[in-house]
């Protein structure tokens, strides 16, 4: 018999150009900042820092392939040494401000495309798992449960598994396409069975009906999606409801 989780982390990406920060803040326990490359700079990483210290937030660096026009949801052409030159340098500016308020960084989440593909191709769970073994092994990163990076980097870097509160699943475990219809979840009460699903019988339900067993730590709603303030508010109180902490691992 599955035992029942005594607490969740909600996570939300933040500093994407949508400025609804001050309402999310509140009704998370971590969050992922955009650093240069799809979106956000300095300017909004010291801001949203300064709401989550206020909120007690942990904070982590969301960095994407250099590539703001298409908002890092696009593969583009570069090469693996320009690319982890890229994401270095956006890292380094999230961590850097950690330092300047005195709290760590607590996570590193991949944006968009370089997300999706180290979950489904080798070569990029390899390059973004030796990446972080060289240069942030204290970090965990937030990584699909039985994906190419999670079952690949298990026991080289630490890993912290990720679901998603506003997105349907395939049955291979990746996420429906935006592309298709009904790729984002909006009912409150459909996302609150989704997430509880995850939560209390380590279950998600795919848009084709068939059942992944999964193991969760943290759960997602994407900032921008609509309603995200509703959701999350939704979310708190019914799993605070039924017993369940929202809190962050540390």
């Amino acid at each position: 018999m599955t035992q029942q989780r005594q607490f969740i982390d909600l996570n939300c990406d933040l500093g994407e150009g949508v400025g609804n920060e001050r309402e999310l803040m509140p009704l998370i326990s971590s969050c992922n900042l955009a650093c240069g490359g799809h979106a956000g700079d300095l300017e909004t990483i010291n801001s949203v820092i300064t709401l989550a210290t206020k909120y007690n937030v942990e904070v982590g660096a969301h960095p994407s392939f250099p590539d703001r026009e298409n908002f890092g949801r696009t593969a583009i052409k570069i090469s693996f040494e320009e690319l982890k030159n890229s994401i270095l340098k956006q890292i380094d500016l999230v961590k850097e401000s950690c330092h300047r308020f005195n709290i760590k960084l607590h996570h590193i989440k991949f944006h968009g495309a370089l997300y999706n593909l180290s979950a489904s191709n080798e070569d990029y769970a390899q390059f973004i798992t030796r990446l972080i073994e060289e240069y942030y092994p204290e970090i965990p990163i937030y990584v699909p449960f039985n994906s190419a990076i999670g079952n690949l980097a298990d026991g080289r870097v630490k890993l912290i598994y990720e679901g998603f509160a506003d997105r349907n699943y395939e049955k291979d475990g990746s996420l429906v396409s935006r592309s298709k219809n009904d790729a984002v979840l909006t009912d409150l009460n459909r996302i609150f069975e989704h997430v509880f699903g995850m939560v209390n019988r380590n279950e998600i339900k795919t848009i084709s009906d068939t059942i992944l067993n999964v193991n969760i730590d943290t759960i997602c709603v994407h900032g921008d999606t609509p309603k995200a303030v509703q959701i999350l508010k939704d979310l708190n109180h019914n799993l605070l409801n039924s017993g369940i902490e929202i809190k962050a691992l540390k």
